[in-house]
């Protein structure tokens, strides 16, 4: 597969502070410790692109990064906040609802939601909502299960298809191990499908 090129852009608080929508956005979202900035980088092949920590919860913008696909288009990569259990204070988690929920329904260049969840978790509640609010706003999303490197094998299509009915999903989601790269040529597929 053909390297790729990606430099951070920028970040934004309010859509005031949004780039022009020059580009196909992709947008990566999850629930915080699911190992988004980390799918993020390896997808990218850049180790410190997207600030992966200890803490979850550390991304508290939308950050936008600039990326030249293996297939040669040029994207933006916009990094959401994590959801669920992050360690920030209850007034900027609630700050992130109507920034996320206004980029969702009315950036246009947006192609793609891809939908970050740990495999050794599976889909919750949250997740049911979440992409069930996608389908209804008419959002093209993709589900990856990431950190399937923890799961022997065996186990890791049971895990894919238990996803796929809890959310009723028509395709089974992608398989992704940071650590060992698999899943991503499949994931960049399915990014260059979208746009």
């Amino acid at each position: 597969m053909a390297r790729t090129h990606a430099e951070y852009l920028t970040s934004a608080a309010a859509p005031a502070g949004f780039p022009p929508e020059d580009r196909p956005e992709i947008a990566f979202t999850g629930r915080s410790n699911v190992g988004k900035s980390s799918l993020l980088n390896s997808l990218v092949g850049a180790k410190g692109l997207a600030r992966t920590s200890g803490t979850p919860g550390r991304t508290q913008l939308l950050n936008w990064f600039a990326v030249d696909s293996p297939q040669g288009e040029s994207l933006y990569f916009v990094d959401f906040p994590g959801y669920g259990y992050a360690k920030v204070p209850k007034n900027l988690r609630e700050a992130f609802g109507p920034l996320v929920d206004g980029y969702l329904e009315a950036r246009k260049a947006l192609r793609l939601v891809v939908v970050i969840i740990d495999i050794r978790r599976g889909a919750e509640e949250d997740e049911d909502l979440y992409v069930r609010w996608l389908a209804e706003h008419g959002r093209a999303t993709q589900v990856v299960l990431t950190k399937a490197d923890k799961l022997p094998k065996s186990k890791r299509i049971p895990a894919a298809q238990a996803t796929q009915r809890a959310l009723g999903l028509r395709r089974s989601p992608l398989l992704y191990s940071a650590l060992t790269g698999d899943g991503r040529d499949e994931l960049w597929r399915a990014i260059g499908n979208s746009v």
